[in-house]
């Protein structure tokens, strides 16, 4: 009574006090109303005293406690503190101004701690649990399904091509992706499941007591939908839809450890990246082999590029209309692997993709190309080289003037470049890269579509694009003179190819019966095996200055 007396007589607001004689109702009330501040009183032994503190922080973390004691010429005040009070008050030594100060500072006390608290365990661009605090739950969980046998599930997700976003549109941008995306996964969760910003562009998800694998596969797929809804980013305010690749780890043994847990998670969403991203995968233990491989291949392609053990091939390209004759090259990448021998393109380009690698690597490439091909030109001067651009430098800023300048600095035309392009590569951001293949077209460099008939893009979409010529995949040339309809197929692609006044390059021949076909459907030129494999610098040194 004395103390409630003290309280309204130094508050300057009304107060309401209540008061509990046991631990056991204070906890109840603590849960069941909250409070400002709590004032703990127990006389007798300490041991009691920091046993209810403990209990009572517990039942409510972010309520401050003031102890009170009558304890005088010990430490205990002391103990107190450390133990998890913001304040000890000698109760003979109370009064209005003291206790009203004391609650003052104690409140404001808990603030800053939990404050400090929520900064430390929480990520500051999206808000969501970081990843201590989602290890620190999902060791909760497992020691729940120990004791219960519920299950765990975690979700561990990738956006993909997050870098590209970041590097084309601006930082700005991708932070305004992550919180969008943040607040789309939090809403969609219930109140017992977590979501957290593992780091970087990835998000880790912790569910419990789900009924089957069903029903967690059924939630990456909304986890995925809800990623995909359109959203504006950069100063130019185009939508964006993006992908996001999920690896699901189900715990059938509850006495791992939670990194495990993780780790398996992400083994499996790095299989989805392999498999073309977009889409989820449970883990299993070959995921596990598959991922090992792929960050010993990362690693070992990192210090390719840093030990110079990349090559430039070409493949010789020609002519169909009238006599064939030589009338280009196209650069392909090999990797001189020390311990594997000469690496094709299509063993790591795709890894290079999602590194982000792939932008030094394409920029050496087209250094070499036009190296090469200018001093081919001084024995062939009508050869052009043509280079694939991958859809990471497509969006690069300043594409345009940095080719034009490497053209120039060869002392050629910039039609003497040729870039292939893939419609996956135009269609991951169409804006953009109409924009990049628009300031291309405006300084003469040649523009290709590569893998044509594979795409999904209309023919309207096609005409809208500044091309100079397609090339046939070849999928469609392999089946020339064994499947009739094949022909139909090749001859109605020849046929769109030229209605859109392009030039029709067929990739892949390697028969005299092909290439027989492909000129009877008025195809314009071919590459392949026929013609010749890619060769090294010196073998095509060798075909243009034989003997």
């Amino acid at each position: 009574m004395l103390i409630g007396e003290m309280l309204r007589a130094g508050w300057m607001e009304s107060v309401i006090v209540a008061h509990a004689t046991r631990l056991a109702e204070g906890s109840q009330e603590l849960r069941d109303h909250g409070a400002t501040c709590v004032l703990l009183d127990i006389p007798g032994d300490p041991a009691e005293s920091l046993h209810a503190l403990e209990h009572l922080a517990a039942a409510k973390p972010d309520v401050p406690i003031i102890v009170l004691s009558d304890r005088s010429g010990d430490d205990f005040g002391l103990v107190a503190v450390k133990a998890g009070a913001q304040d000890f008050l000698r109760t003979t030594e109370l009064n209005p101004a003291s206790l009203a100060r004391a609650m003052n500072y104690a409140v404001e006390r808990k603030r800053a701690e939990v404050e400090l608290a929520h900064q430390a365990l929480h990520d500051p661009l999206t808000e969501l649990p970081n990843r201590a605090l989602f290890s620190d739950r999902l060791s909760v969980a497992l020691d729940r399904a120990r004791r219960t046998g519920a299950p765990v599930a975690v979700l561990f997700l990738d956006v993909d091509n997050f870098k590209q976003i970041n590097d084309t549109l601006g930082h700005q941008a991708g932070d305004h992706l992550l919180t969008v995306l943040a607040a789309r996964f939090r809403d969609m969760l219930r109140p017992m499941d977590t979501v957290a910003r593992f780091g970087g562009d990835e998000f880790t998800f912790l569910f419990e007591e789900l009924e089957s694998e069903r029903e967690t596969i059924l939630i990456a797929e909304r986890i995925s939908r809800s990623a995909r809804q359109p959203l504006t980013l950069g100063d130019d305010e185009s939508d964006v839809a993006v992908e996001v690749s999920i690896g699901i780890a189900i715990v059938t043994d509850p006495a791992v450890s939670p990194e495990s847990v993780i780790r398996d998670a992400d083994v499996a969403m790095y299989r989805a990246k392999e498999l073309g991203g977009a889409r989820f995968e449970l883990y299993d233990e070959t995921a596990r082999v598959r991922a090992s491989r792929r960050i010993e291949l990362e690693n070992a392609l990192r210090q390719a590029v840093e030990r110079s053990e990349l090559r430039v091939h070409y493949q010789p390209r020609v002519s169909l209309s009238g006599e064939t004759g030589l009338i280009g090259f196209e650069a392909l990448v090999r990797w001189e692997h020390p311990e594997r021998g000469l690496i094709p393109a299509e063993e790591f380009v795709a890894l290079a993709e999602d590194t982000g690698l792939i932008v030094p690597i394409g920029e050496w490439v087209l250094e070499q190309a036009l190296a090469h091909i200018a001093g081919w030109r001084e024995s062939r001067p009508g050869v052009t080289i043509s280079v694939n651009l991958s859809a990471r430098q497509l969006e690069s800023p300043g594409l345009a003037a940095h080719l034009a300048a490497a053209v120039r600095s060869i002392g050629a035309e910039p039609g003497v470049l040729c870039l292939e392009i893939t419609e996956d590569a135009v269609e991951h951001n169409r804006d953009m890269a109409a924009r990049s293949l628009a300031a291309l077209n405006a300084i003469g460099i040649k523009l290709a579509l590569d893998d044509f008939g594979t795409g999904h893009s209309s023919v309207a979409g096609l005409r809208d694009l500044p091309l100079d010529s397609v090339k046939i995949d070849r999928s469609f040339v392999a089946d020339l003179g064994s499947d009739p309809s094949a022909s139909a197929v090749v001859g109605a692609l020849v046929e769109l190819g030229h209605a859109l006044g392009l030039s029709v390059v067929a990739a892949g021949v390697e028969t005299d019966v092909q290439l027989a076909r492909l000129r009877d459907l008025g195809c314009d030129g071919a590459q392949g095996y026929l013609f010749s494999r890619p060769l090294p610098v010196d073998g095509v040194h060798a075909l243009l200055c034989p003997g």
